[in-house]
C-alpha cells in the first residue's frame, strides 16, 4: 500500500472535465466530489469496499436536522448531488457500474411532522434508501409509505431484508452465514431476512 496508495490518491492527473463534473471546481461540492472521484478510483484499482460520508465532514452542520431541515437538507443536497451525479456516470462510462453495488442510505429517516417549529426528529418507520448498480434494476421504486410518511405499507423492507439482499449481490448466501452460539442461531441478518428480488435484475 506504502507504493501504491500515493498515486491512488494523486487526482492531479484526473482531466479538467472530470474534476469539474465532480465539482472540485466548487467550494459547496469540492469536498464530498473529492471524496467520489477518489472512490471510482479505488474501485478501478480493485478495491472492495469503500465508503464514504456526507455532513458534517466540513462547516457547521451535520444531516441531524432537528432545529431548520429546510436549510439543512438544501445545504447537504446542494454538496452531494453533483458529486454523486458525477460518479455514478464515471462508473457506467468506464463498464464498473454494473459490477459495482452503490448503496446510500443513512441511520433513519425523518419524522413526517415538525419538531420545534422548523426541524424533524428521528425516524425509523418509513424512509428511502436507494441502490444502483451491481446487478440492481435501474429505475425501480419498491415500497411505499402511507399517505402521511409515517409507516411503510406497501412491500416494507426491514433491515434484515436489505442486508440479505446486499449479501445476495455480493454473492454471499446470508442464510449459510448462520452459527450457534449458547442455543441461539445467529447471523447478519438476524436469523430473518428475505432478498428482494423484484429489484434485481
Amino acid at each position: 500500500m506504502q507504493s501504491a496508495a500515493p498515486e491512488a490518491v494523486d487526482l492531479s492527473k484526473e482531466p479538467q472535465s472530470v474534476r469539474e463534473a465532480y465539482g472540485l471546481d466548487s467550494p459547496v461540492t469540492r469536498h464530498f466530489g473529492r471524496n467520489c472521484l477518489l472512490a471510482r478510483r479505488l474501485v478501478q484499482r480493485g478495491v472492495r469496499f469503500i465508503q464514504l460520508y456526507s455532513g458534517g465532514n466540513e462547516g457547521p452542520r451535520a444531516w441531524d436536522a432537528h432545529d431548520d431541515l429546510e436549510t439543512n437538507h438544501r445545504l447537504h443536497c446542494r454538496e452531494t448531488d453533483r458529486p454523486i451525479a458525477a460518479l455514478l456516470k464515471d462508473l457506467d462510462q468506464q463498464g464498473l457500474l454494473e459490477s459495482t453495488l452503490v448503496l446510500w442510505g443513512g441511520e433513519f429517516g425523518r419524522s413526517p411532522t415538525a419538531e420545534q417549529g422548523k426541524g424533524r426528529d428521528h425516524h425509523a418507520r418509513g424512509f428511502t434508501m436507494w441502490m444502483a448498480g451491481g446487478g440492481i434494476r435501474g429505475g425501480t421504486v419498491y415500497g411505499a409509505t402511507d399517505e402521511f410518511g409515517y409507516h411503510a405499507i406497501e412491500n416494507p423492507v426491514s433491515l434484515p431484508d436489505l442486508h440479505a439482499t446486499i449479501l445476495h449481490q455480493l454473492g454471499l448466501n446470508h442464510e449459510a452465514l448462520t452459527y450457534r452460539f449458547q442455543g441461539r442461531d445467529y447471523r447478519l441478518t438476524d436469523v430473518g431476512g428475505k432478498v428482494i428480488t423484484p429489484i434485481l435484475t
